[in-house]
């Protein structure tokens, strides 16, 4: 039987990159994917993954 090792990924979060790095540097934990979108705002930089919206501050 299989456990469950990932934690439930919430979408409308914006996730820490120093307290959530990348389980694969520059991929998407939810999706695996390295096609983002990213935008800097009061000087935090922000990357959203464009397949699936997860988005960390780097």
């Amino acid at each position: 039987m299989e456990e469950k090792q990932q934690q439930e990924i919430d979408l409308d979060k914006i996730y820490d990159y120093s307290e959530y790095s990348d389980k694969k540097s520059g991929r998407c934990d939810n999706y695996n994917s390295s096609y983002f979108k990213s935008s800097v705002k009061g000087g935090v930089f922000l990357r959203e993954c464009r397949e699936c919206g997860m988005k960390k501050s780097i």
